[in-house]
């Protein structure tokens, strides 16, 4: 088998995974900074691995299946910690919504693409918004200690927040989209 340049950078992506699990957790000043490091650099192969397998004609099923779990593994491991450094209410229900929609949504595009209807659960411009919203917020909650007198931490929670309830509005955008071959489907079961 043959592995594509872009599919090389999305096994980097996981591979980073425990790379930042470790950078949190360095009882050194700065940790902090590494594992922000990290996520970035996460980021940057996502972004790279897209555009290189775009403008390269370099697409492969192998890369089409790992670059959302490298994705979703990324976030929620970053969640994860983020929720165990903070454990707010808000933080803890910003975290469970985003998680959760990402396990939702994974199921229904795969559930979608087993019955020919993938088109219907294409990405939509505010799952996008909220990417990069939730991208940022993670960003600054791993950073955590105010940068230039500003409360980058209660930004980063405030970003999450809205990150989730943009999340919660795409999810139902979704299963919208999705809900006449839901409804479908359960009338052939029944009927």
């Amino acid at each position: 088998m043959h592995i594509t340049i872009p599919t090389i950078l999305t096994l980097a992506r996981i591979g980073l995974i425990p790379v930042l699990v470790l950078a949190f957790y360095l009882p050194v000043a700065g940790a902090n900074q590494v594992a922000v490091g990290v996520f970035i650099l996460a980021a940057v192969t996502d972004w790279a691995d897209g555009w290189i397998a775009r403008r390269f004609e370099m697409s492969s099923r192998l890369g089409a299946f790992l670059d959302p779990v490298a994705d979703k593994l990324m976030v929620a491991v970053a969640l994860v910690l983020i929720v165990q450094a903070s454990p707010t209410i808000f933080l803890a229900l910003s975290a469970a919504i985003i998680i959760g929609r990402e396990i939702t949504v994974s199921a229904l595009r795969e559930w979608m693409a087993s019955i020919g209807e993938s088109a219907r659960v294409q990405v939509l411009w505010i799952g996008k918004v909220k990417t990069v919203l939730q991208m940022a917020a993670i960003g600054f909650c791993l950073y955590r200690e105010p940068l230039f007198s500003l409360p980058i931490l209660f930004i980063g929670e405030g970003l999450l927040m809205v990150a989730a309830v943009l999340t919660l509005v795409s999810m139902s955008m979704y299963l919208k989209a999705a809900w006449p071959a839901l409804q479908s489907s359960q009338s052939s079961k029944t009927g």
